[in-house]
């Protein structure tokens, strides 16, 4: 039996997905319609991606053309709820490509429509859960084995993109296209991962500049501080502007280190708790000892192939998604009160207030540009599907 896929937005990663599932790297499924309101982009999957498949002008066709059991959500990032609630309104299986919106509260009411339709299978596309680097970082941090985390440390700055970039495309790096800049687009999986590992700070703290490495108005330089409900601490950087970039992802706990770099995870295991050693050490300047551990993985890392078999197999099977679609708003919650923490100039502790959130968004969507024909177009929140990430 075959799950009857559609693709709303065939942009760089819709057509990715096509691709997938044309080639036989998802075999539950098959692409029977693409949908993209943008006429080149149909066009370009009629001779490019080749297949028995429909394509439709609108959403809305394809969702009642009756050709279709699942889809994919792979438009700019305002529409990911409206497309998204669409699809289970109409009883129908939605993947939904991160990030899961642009602000918290239309998130909420696309999670509060996921429940109304228990029988719709809702994804989000968090490809990076199946890496089993970080699927190992998370077995080890929740094992409880080696205590609590005292401190979270990211530096995520490898997302250099050039002027070129931000040039492709006019929603991009704008306010009324995107809803943010590095944060919205390029860390929506780290920030996840962060959370899904270490859990979710109880106070964030961020100083990001807007274009500061580019001629655009949102954010393409980030460092923030968070505080956890135990005490602990974090700290989580991230640009577009170093053009050669790092990743390093570091936990320290009570009784171990875990350091992810280069691909590969390396772990100090201290010989006691931090706690422990301290209480009856009496020399000064020494320090737990410790040694090395090989850490090992199973070497899987299916990425967005492996979400897409994972939702196949939970819509035929009753299997176990990747990633359940309502968790998407834990990331987003960490942006927006990084974003929100930038525009007040204060810490903000969670849950925050969405509200505020919103009115301070849409104040620079009021104002926001894109560059269309060349020329500066304000509080322009159309979005036309197609953008790639």
């Amino acid at each position: 039996m075959k799950i009857r896929l559609g693709i709303i937005g065939v942009g760089n990663m819709g057509s990715g997905h096509a691709r997938n599932v044309l080639n036989g790297s998802c075999p539950d499924f098959e692409l029977t319609a693409v949908a993209d309101i943008n006429h080149e982009r149909l066009e370009w999957c009629k001779k490019e991606l080749l297949g028995d498949y429909q394509c439709f002008d609108t959403a809305e066709e394809m969702l009642e053309s009756g050709l279709i059991d699942a889809c994919i959500v792979a438009v700019p990032h305002y529409d990911h709820t409206r497309y998204a609630i669409e699809c289970m309104q109409s009883g129908i299986h939605v993947m939904v490509e991160k990030p899961a919106g642009v602000y918290t509260e239309q998130v909420k009411e696309m999670n509060a429509e996921a429940d109304r339709h228990p029988k719709v299978v809702f994804g989000m596309m968090f490809n990076q859960r199946t890496n089993c680097l970080y699927r190992k970082m998370r077995e080890l941090v929740q094992s409880g084995k080696y205590g609590q985390i005292r401190r979270t440390n990211w530096i995520i700055t490898d997302w250099y993109r050039p002027q070129a970039y931000y040039d492709s495309g006019d929603w991009r790096a704008t306010w009324s296209g995107e809803g943010g800049g590095v944060l919205l687009n390029q860390c929506p999986h780290q920030l996840d991962l962060w959370q899904w590992i270490c859990g979710m700070p109880k106070k964030v703290y961020a100083h990001m500049h807007f274009g500061l490495w580019h001629d655009i108005e949102v954010e393409d330089d980030v460092t923030t501080y968070v505080q956890y409900e135990n005490g602990a601490t974090g700290v989580f950087v991230t640009t577009t502007g170093d053009a050669h970039g790092t990743n390093r992802f570091e936990i320290q706990m009570d009784k171990a280190r875990l350091i992810a770099e280069n691909g590969t995870l390396s772990m100090l295991e201290y010989d006691e708790t931090e706690q422990e050693w301290s209480k009856h050490n009496t020399t000064p300047f020494a320090t737990v000892g410790c040694h090395e551990v090989a850490v090992e993985l199973d070497g899987l890392n299916e990425q967005h192939i492996g979400v897409l078999n994972a939702w196949g197999d939970a819509i035929l099977r009753g299997g176990k998604l990747v990633a359940d679609g309502r968790e998407g708003i834990n990331g987003l919650t960490l942006s927006n009160a990084m974003h929100l923490s930038a525009f007040l100039g204060r810490e903000i502790e969670l849950p925050f207030d969405e509200k505020l959130y919103k009115e301070e968004l849409m104040k620079r969507v009021a104002v926001s540009r894109r560059k269309t024909s060349g020329k500066t177009v304000f509080a322009d929140t159309s979005n036309t599907y197609g953008g790639n990430k």
